[in-house]
């Protein structure tokens, strides 16, 4: 995508400036008004006023035709900026929104942000098949907040590694629901520039640019 916005900016950017205009050609425009001239009743001319009204309306069709050739252009130049913007996630430690975290030698990592503060807001993790494996109540603080799971079940026992996603919900004082975003930090491997947009890689899966919600750095 990015080789395909860059390169088609040159051919898109060269036909709306080669377009030629009345006021540039002006052997188009004599043929113009010869032909009109031509083929006018002698015992009824055209009108002048009329005449001039078809040649600014000749006149705004081709503006229209050269504006939508700029704006492809732009659109153009837009896709390659975006596509250049994307490269420059690779090998940088992004946070994210996303549920899932991986559970590796005993050890599993989420960031939340909540909308505020909440007493005894229940954490949930989940196995891939959705099992519950884990929970616990805590209090947590306004803004982005960390939690790490030990990889242990409600019974103490150690789960294996794998894939688990977390879910905290909360309320305040006044007993409203606080919105909290689950959040998980990634490195960036590649990009996938195949699709309309371009996708950050982690590892073989897939992360759209819209949910990345910090860069942590290298």
């Amino acid at each position: 995508m990015a080789i395909d916005a860059i390169s088609g900016l040159q051919s898109v950017g060269q036909s709306a400036y080669d377009s030629g205009g009345i006021a540039d050609n002006f052997d188009a425009f004599l043929q113009i008004l010869t032909t009109q001239l031509q083929n006018q009743n002698p015992l009824d001319p055209l009108d002048t006023n009329q005449f001039t009204q078809q040649l600014v309306q000749f006149a705004d069709v081709e503006q229209s035709i050269k504006s939508n050739k700029n704006l492809e252009a732009l659109i153009q130049m837009s896709a390659a900026s975006t596509a250049t913007a994307a490269t420059s996630f690779i090998g940088k430690k992004v946070m994210i929104q996303s549920v899932t975290q991986t559970l590796e030698n005993s050890r599993a990592e989420w960031s939340y942000y909540a909308g505020g503060a909440a007493d005894g807001a229940s954490f949930t993790v989940r196995d891939e098949a959705g099992n519950i494996v884990w929970t616990e109540t805590k209090d947590i603080a306004a803004g982005r907040n960390s939690y790490v799971w030990n990889g242990r079940d409600d019974s103490g026992n150690i789960v294996p590694d794998g894939k688990y996603t977390l879910a905290v919900e909360g309320t305040d004082t006044d007993g409203n629901p606080v919105e909290v975003h689950v959040e998980v930090a990634v490195t960036i491997d590649g990009i996938d520039f195949s699709g309309p947009e371009p996708v950050l890689l982690v590892g073989d899966e897939g992360v759209p640019l819209s949910q990345v919600r910090a860069v942590l750095g290298i």
